[in-house]
């Protein structure tokens, strides 16, 4: 920075040089480890998996420190940037100039003093660093080429805030700007205000995950007398204990809390010195951004984590394709399906006069009236409610322990995939139901019906015979033609009895692969329109959950 005297006043002031006689400086990148690379990945793939689920204001924090941490990238890795906030006369400006050596920041008893921010880089390379700031060239400095204290903070780019508190909206805004953007943060505290609630409340608090890029610095220890100083201190560090910062003490990482007094210069060096090793690691950039990750990913939590497995088990899915069956009727069809085959072995195996009873309650049954109709609308109607009490049990089932969002989502997918399923349902109970025509005969019917015809024989056989002797045209003789009806009565039943219970063993094989077919029919409708949905919104919330325990680390 060039330096021009007064001579009238004998003062001296510093400025920016001019940018356009400057000669272009290489800037290095800054380059994330390996872990912090892999959680900025996880979170931009959980942001993108998620955008269809969650709504923007939700993801808005993830999607902002996305966006800061690929900025930040981008620029020069050899600087870090430090802010030195604090309360209306906290004596932050004082510190600032302290620290440079020299005035560069105004200071007085005017309030506000600071009205916009102030840059001092201690070496070239940072103008992009102080461009993202919004900080124009006028409000650039450098400090006076001092030798050691140069060294000691080369790559440091120190940002005066204006006070946290000030009167003017601009002034605040200013600073929460700022702060958002800035590798590193030295809060400047006085024995005055060391405790203020909108500080803590506002500020340390909520910036607690970032402890290890924290400085808070008691100022003006100055006007505290003998052992005063040590407790302001001690209770200092109790509020920030409070407040969940982790203090920086035993060598453990987090905030720095130290006393000073920038007028007199007590501590100062302190300060520098613990500056200058901070600046020198150049691992700040990456501790910020690494918090403002954490800090997202607690924002997120309820709408990822859940405490409970979650899923469908397959219990549920069980059941849910046996209420399906119920819909659709297959107990019942199962069971038609039996009767019918009973009943189509009864007329191939029974008496010609079941046969004929048979025929006359055909006839009957034919007739159909108004009854039937209304009794079929209303199975109908209990079926569609089936169908409907089906597919929320099992939406509320898959749904529950999930984050919100996720759970509306599945149910979402169960009720679009429940529409139109009656329908289908009712479609595949006529194709997959019993099949039309006669079932299946086994071979030993014909030789059923063969002895039936054979017992039938035998009865006119022998009826014919005793109205022969009845007549006169044959002998008398009851023995032989009472016998012949006897077995032709007696056996006709008899062969009937033989071939039901012979044919209820493939009645019932029959009936139950009529059931099983109406039950495999409804259950992969129902897999194809609800389950499949419905396991793949439990599916990507899998993904997303994956996701999120690479961003927070787990």
């Amino acid at each position: 920075m060039a330096r021009r005297v007064d001579e009238t006043t004998g003062g001296e002031r510093y400025h920016a040089p001019d940018s356009r006689s400057a000669a272009p400086t290489a800037v290095t990148p800054l380059v994330y480890d390996g872990v912090l690379r892999s959680r900025l990945e996880a979170l931009r793939e959980l942001v993108g998996l998620s955008r269809t689920r969650l709504d923007s204001r939700t993801l808005a924090g993830a999607g902002r420190v996305l966006d800061e941490a690929s900025a930040r990238r981008r620029l020069s890795g050899q600087h870090t940037v430090v802010a030195i906030a604090g309360a209306t006369g906290s004596g932050k400006s004082q510190l600032f100039n302290a620290l440079a050596g020299v005035t560069i920041s105004e200071t007085g008893v005017r309030r506000p003093t600071t009205a916009a921010p102030i840059a001092c880089s201690w070496s070239d390379g940072a103008a992009s660093l102080i461009e993202r700031l919004g900080i124009p060239p006028r409000l650039r400095r450098r400090p006076l080429p001092t030798g050691d204290a140069e060294s000691q903070l080369r790559g440091l780019v120190l940002i005066d805030l204006p006070d946290h508190d000030s009167a003017a909206v601009q002034h605040r805004e200013h600073v929460d700007r700022i702060l958002g953007l800035v590798d590193a943060v030295i809060w400047v505290v006085d024995p005055e205000k060391y405790a203020d609630a909108v500080l803590h409340e506002r500020y340390l608090r909520p910036m607690a995950a970032h402890a290890e890029v924290m400085f808070v610095v008691l100022n003006q220890i100055d006007r505290l007398p003998g052992e005063a100083a040590e407790q302001v201190l001690d209770d200092l560090r109790r509020l920030l204990d409070e407040d969940g910062i982790a203090l920086g003490e035993y060598g453990e990482p987090g905030t720095t809390v130290l006393a000073l007094s920038a007028l007199t210069g007590d501590g100062v060096g302190e300060l520098r010195e613990a500056l200058g090793q901070f600046v020198a690691e150049r691992g700040a950039p990456g501790r910020r951004i690494s918090a403002d990750v954490d800090i997202a990913a607690a924002r997120l939590w309820p709408v990822y984590a859940t405490q409970r497995r979650t899923g469908l088990s397959e219990q549920a899915r069980e059941e849910f394709a046996d209420r399906l069956a119920d819909a659709v009727g297959a107990t019942a069809a199962g069971e038609a399906a039996e009767r019918a085959w009973l009943r189509n072995a009864n007329r191939a195996c029974g008496t010609p006069w079941l046969r004929l009873w048979c025929w006359y309650q055909d006839r009957g049954e034919a007739t159909t009236g108004r009854l039937p109709s209304r009794t079929q609308a209303d199975e109908e109607a209990t079926a569609r409610q089936r169908v409907e009490q089906a597919v929320r049990t099992v939406a509320d089932r898959a749904s529950a322990g999930l984050p919100a969002p996720w759970a509306q989502a599945v149910r979402e997918a169960a009720v679009r995939g429940s529409q139109g399923l009656s329908e289908a349902l009712d479609e595949l109970s006529v194709r997959a139901g019993v099949p039309a025509g006669r079932p299946p005969r086994p071979g030993w019917w014909p030789v059923a019906v063969l002895s039936q015809a054979s017992m039938t024989i035998l009865q006119f056989l022998g009826g014919l015979w005793l109205l022969g002797q009845i007549v006169g045209v044959m002998a008398p003789n009851l023995g032989v033609p009472v016998l012949l009806m006897v077995i032709g009565i007696v056996g006709g039943p008899l062969i009937e009895w033989s071939c039901r219970m012979a044919a209820r063993g493939p009645a019932r094989r029959y009936g139950l692969e009529a059931e099983r077919r109406l039950r495999e029919a409804a259950a992969g409708c129902g897999r194809a329109r609800v389950l499949d949905p419905v396991a793949a919104e439990l599916l990507r919330y899998r993904e997303v959950r994956e996701q999120y325990g690479r961003v927070v680390g787990a």
